[in-house]
Parts: C-alpha cells; sequence; structure tokens
C-alpha cells in the first residue's frame, strides 16, 4: 500500500508538470501573445512595449525557464484585469467554488441513493419508472436552461429566492440543484443499475435465509457494495463541478472560479487564465487521488499491488 501510495504520488506530481508544460506552450500556439493580449486599437509602439515588459522578447527556453520557475513557486504573473498576482486572485474565488459544488454534490446524492435504491430493489413498479425518468431528465436537461426557468419561477414570479450573487443559504440553493441535476441523473441510474446486479448475488440471498430485515440486507450487505462503485464516480462528478460552473456561476452571477474563467477569456488575461488551469488541474488531480485511496477505507477486500 506504501509503495503504491508512493507510486501514486509521483504520477500526480509528473501530471502536474505536464499541466505546466501544456499551459505554456497553448498560449503561445495561439498566436503572438502580446498581440492577443493587448486591445485591439493598440498602436506597434505599445505592443512592442508589453511584448518586452511580458519577456516575449527573450528566447523560447528562457520564458520557459521563468514560467517554470515562477509557477514552481505559485507565480503565475499578475493579472492584467485585477493588476494583482493572479494565484492570489485564483485562491480568493476558490472557496465560493468548492461551497457550490459540495452543494450540489450534496443535492444529488441526497436524492438519487435512496431512488435509485428504491428503483433497483423493486424493477418494474412505479418507484422504478421514476427512477428511470429522473435518470434521463436529469442527464438530458440543459443546467443552463433549467437555470433561467428557476430563476424565472422561484425567484421573480415567486421571490422565494435572490436572482444572483452569494449570500445565506437561499442564495445556493438555485445555482446548487442546477450544477446538481446532471450528476443527480448519472448517480440515480448508477445506483439503481449496481443494485439490480448485487441483489441477486449469493450473499444477499443467504442473508434473507437467515431471517434479517429488508432495512439491514440492504444497508449492511447491498449497499456497502454498491458504494465502491459510487465512490468511483462521486471522485470523477466532483471534478466535473468543479470544472463545469462556468455557465452556472455566470448566471447567477457566483463569485467564484467558473465566472472568472469567462471573464479571464474575454479579457484576454492569460496570466489568470494560466493560473486558473493549473489549479483547476491541480484540484482534479488531488480528486482522483484521494478517489483511490477511498477504496481500500471502504472495502478492505481491494489490496493494490506493485
Amino acid at each position: 500500500m506504501q509503495r503504491y501510495l508512493l507510486s501514486r504520488v509521483i504520477q500526480s506530481i509528473m501530471l502536474m508538470f505536464g499541466v505546466l508544460i501544456l499551459v505554456f506552450f497553448l498560449v503561445r500556439l495561439t498566436g503572438d501573445p502580446a498581440r492577443i493580449m493587448m486591445p485591439r486599437d493598440a498602436s506597434p509602439a505599445d505592443i512592442e512595449a508589453f511584448r518586452d515588459a511580458m519577456g516575449f522578447n527573450e528566447p523560447l527556453p528562457a520564458q520557459f525557464f521563468h514560467f517554470m520557475t515562477g509557477a514552481l513557486q505559485g507565480d503565475f504573473g499578475r493579472s492584467l484585469h485585477y493588476r494583482a498576482p493572479a494565484m492570489r486572485i485564483v485562491l480568493e474565488r476558490m472557496p465560493a467554488t468548492i461551497e457550490l459544488s459540495l452543494a450540489a454534490l450534496i443535492f444529488a446524492l441526497i436524492v438519487a441513493i435512496p431512488l435509485g435504491v428504491i428503483g433497483g430493489s423493486r424493477p418494474g413498479t412505479i418507484w422504478d419508472t421514476v427512477c428511470r425518468a429522473v435518470g434521463l431528465v436529469g442527464q438530458t436537461i440543459p443546467n443552463f436552461w433549467l437555470a433561467l426557468m428557476m430563476i424565472s419561477l422561484f425567484s421573480v414570479t415567486l421571490g422565494w429566492f435572490p436572482t444572483f450573487g452569494r449570500g445565506g443559504f437561499s442564495s445556493i440553493v438555485l445555482p446548487a440543484v442546477a450544477l446538481g441535476l446532471f450528476p443527480l441523473g448519472k448517480f440515480t441510474r448508477l445506483v439503481r443499475s449496481a443494485v439490480l446486479e448485487v441483489r441477486n448475488e449469493d450473499y444477499v440471498r443467504t442473508a434473507y435465509s437467515k431471517g434479517l430485515l429488508d432495512h439491514r440486507v440492504y444497508t449492511h450487505h447491498i449497499f456497502l457494495n454498491v458504494s465502491v462503485t459510487l465512490v468511483s464516480i462521486v471522485g470523477v462528478q466532483f471534478g466535473y463541478l468543479l470544472g463545469g460552473s462556468i455557465y452556472i456561476e455566470t448566471i447567477f452571477a457566483w463569485p467564484g472560479v467558473g465566472r472568472m474563467i469567462n471573464e479571464a477569456v474575454q479579457a484576454r488575461d492569460f496570466p489568470l487564465v494560466q493560473a486558473l488551469a493549473f489549479v483547476s488541474a491541480a484540484f482534479i488531480v488531488l480528486l482522483n487521488l484521494l478517489t483511490d485511496l477511498a477504496y481500500v477505507l471502504i472495502d478492505p477486500r481491494i489490496r493494490y499491488e506493485d
């Protein structure tokens, strides 16, 4: 286990180096960075002065060395829009995105797990039909369309929730529901399928033959095995929520990194884009690492061999 953990940490570090290399060259593959980052009406003298100030006149190996040296220290330069260190701005906005993503994930799990278990344990019933319908609707309705419809109904018409901003509990309800709809549908279908597969196993029939009640069989035998499959997709979906909240944060004016990505791209703020890409990739790599380690904690039968 220790050797596996060490190998996964080394792989994660190498992957982050690959992300840094990709971020560095993607900015330069789009053309002259100075012309892209400067306003369209900038004079050639202004562009040349900006190119010299940003170090774009240096040889490419020298630019790469300076970029990697700064990135390893958490320095991606100063944001052109905010006039502040790019990494500091990203870290200030990250808690809002994590808060929204966690709320959306919790909402999806709270609804999907009971619904999937009930649907999988009673195939062919009305509960199973509802379960399949929720799974289908959750994965087909665009979340940005749902966000606009909920704002129109619950905020404008009924006045139950604020239309935008980050405040108390009421301000996170609508964006969390809109963002969590897709993972809700995926979790519901996954749990239902896993329960349908596990409920016919020999150890489940043995548990029933011992006279155990339904709730004990499902909590101590079926769901524990289903949770191993669920954990694998939860980590992936949480990474999706962190990176896929651009539209939801923009619609609800949520002050997170998703909204900032949209603003940085429109403002051609490449130092900020680089910092955002690195932080987002770091969170996804960390989530994948934690997901792999969670397998052992949930199911002791799983052992990683070198």
